[in-house]
């Protein structure tokens, strides 16, 4: 999302903040695979219909291409020792990339980081389910913000 963010409002100035707030909410709240979503709307919103297209096959098309070129070959190497290292080697960076942005952007601290982690660890771990996390932890937002708030009236 930082990096989505990063091009359309600050590099391509294509859309502003608070619209790229919007357009986020509205492709969270869409199925699909988040990054189509926006290029969807966005698309959308700069050339209607043909610009909705256009930004879909460009986001789509180049992931897709290089899948169909792995899988083509794929199958020459799948049982190479070092080939099956290497993914097990890059599996842990692919995931663990985009965690650190999305924490620095989320403005996860020394502080609070125990919030992420327990939610993970109650998914993982003990099998909870992700929407019930996702509802403690809105209620919890909820709370502590209207605690916060309170003691700063006072």
């Amino acid at each position: 999302v930082p990096i989505i963010e990063e091009e359309l409002v600050r590099k391509k100035k294509w859309i502003d903040s608070s619209e790229f707030v919007d357009i986020l909410a509205l492709s969270q709240s869409a199925p699909g695979i988040l990054a189509v979503n926006i290029s969807i709307v966005t698309g959308y919103r700069i050339r209607k219909f043909t610009g909705a297209v256009t930004a879909t096959l460009g986001t789509v098309l180049p992931s897709f291409i290089i899948i169909l070129l792995i899988a083509m070959f794929f199958k020459q190497f799948q049982d190479n020792e070092v080939v099956e290292r290497i993914f097990k080697g890059i599996r842990p960076a692919v995931i663990a990339a985009p965690v650190f942005k999305l924490g620095k952007s989320a403005r996860i601290t020394r502080y609070n980081l125990w919030i992420p982690i327990a939610a993970a660890l109650l998914i993982w771990l003990f099998g909870f389910s992700p929407i019930w996390v996702v509802l403690i932890a809105g209620a919890g937002g909820y709370l502590y913000g209207n605690i916060k708030r309170k003691r700063g009236a006072q």
